[in-house]
């Protein structure tokens, strides 16, 4: 794929940090080793390194939808701070093509002691919006975020859902190429939720978005591809239903093996067909004279499993009358 087409393009990314077991392995790894090598002497480490991601290798298209998924701690918002050029990588290159505008850990980029419209203003100069652009879709931006006079409080007063709502407000309004969503609609309301998914869709029709989220509904109506992270590595890059069941799959046999697994409910039983029998009511609808008798388990909504476990929900999505999610 030639550079020109690319949005993103990532080789052998990685992140290590350094762990340290005591507070003073911090000061002895700044000075110790510094003298140790005035002596001549081969200097030792005091902290365990840590591999939040190693050799991660992606490219993304202009345009393209990419989900990413992964269990807490598998090195997906680590990866997206590195992206967006927030941390930097212990090896590896990200080269972004365009402007990046991204939601990532809640707050990030808000100072609590600021208006939210203070905010606002800053947020989006950093985004590269000019003072007269700032003005003219500030109106644009408070009505979309829709926190009415709290706008003119100061951020600390707000609660997460209010964050949530300004931060993504103003990146909705600053025009960006590439737009960077860490798990951020978890925590909105219902009507707020839906119209970030509007947004979203009619953003994916010019540019290029990076989607984390736990909701595999919600990846598999949006993304094209989707990228699995586990451990700091990806495990599997492709379709996006295949990719989503493929994971599923891997948490339930996690979570199956980390504990004791639940007793099945005893099935349903079928008894065979008895000799032809008069039913009463046969004169009043069609059937047959032969007999059928089920045995149907009653359903205990507070059974750890339902019948065999033979089968799995993965996901459940609303469509309305034209097939849209």
């Amino acid at each position: 794929m030639s550079s020109e087409s690319l949005a993103l393009d990532v080789q052998g990314l990685g992140k290590c940090f350094h762990i340290y077991d005591a507070p003073g392995d911090r000061l002895r790894q700044f000075v110790m080793p510094r003298l140790l090598r005035l002596l001549g002497r081969e200097p030792k480490p005091y902290h365990r390194e840590f591999w939040a991601l190693r050799g991660l290798d992606l490219q993304v298209a202009r345009g393209e939808t990419i989900g990413i998924i992964g269990r807490n701690g598998s090195g997906k918002s680590t990866f997206l701070q590195m992206v967006c050029g927030t941390l930097a990588p212990s090896c590896g290159a990200v080269t972004t093509h365009g402007r990046i505008a991204a939601l990532l850990e809640l707050g990030a980029g808000f100072n609590p002691e600021f208006s939210g419209r203070d905010n606002v203003a800053m947020n989006a100069a950093l985004l590269g919006l000019s003072d007269a652009q700032i003005a003219e879709r500030f109106d644009s931006i408070a009505a979309f975020a829709d926190i009415g006079e709290f706008i003119d409080q100061p951020v600390k007063t707000y609660s997460s859902g209010m964050y949530v709502r300004l931060a993504f407000a103003v990146i909705a309004h600053v025009d960006a190429d590439i737009l960077v969503v860490d798990e951020a609609l978890a925590v909105g309301d219902a009507v707020f939720t839906q119209k970030c998914m509007r947004f979203l869709r009619s953003f994916m029709e010019r540019g290029t978005l990076l989607f984390v989220s736990h909701d595999t509904a919600a990846i598999k109506s949006l993304c094209d591809r989707v990228v699995w992270i586990d451990k700091g590595q990806i495990m599997q890059i492709g379709p996006t239903k295949e990719v989503c069941d493929r994971y599923m799959q891997a948490c339930y046999e996690a979570e199956q093996g980390s504990g004791p697994v639940a007793e099945a409910a005893p099935p349903a039983s079928v008894f065979d067909a008895s000799l032809p029998w008069h039913d009463q009511r046969r004169d009043f609808f069609r059937a047959e004279p032969l007999r059928n008798d089920i045995e149907v388990f009653r359903f205990n909504p507070d059974a750890p499993s339902f019948g065999l476990g033979g089968a799995r929900i993965t996901g459940a999505w609303l469509m309305d009358t034209q097939q849209r999610p």
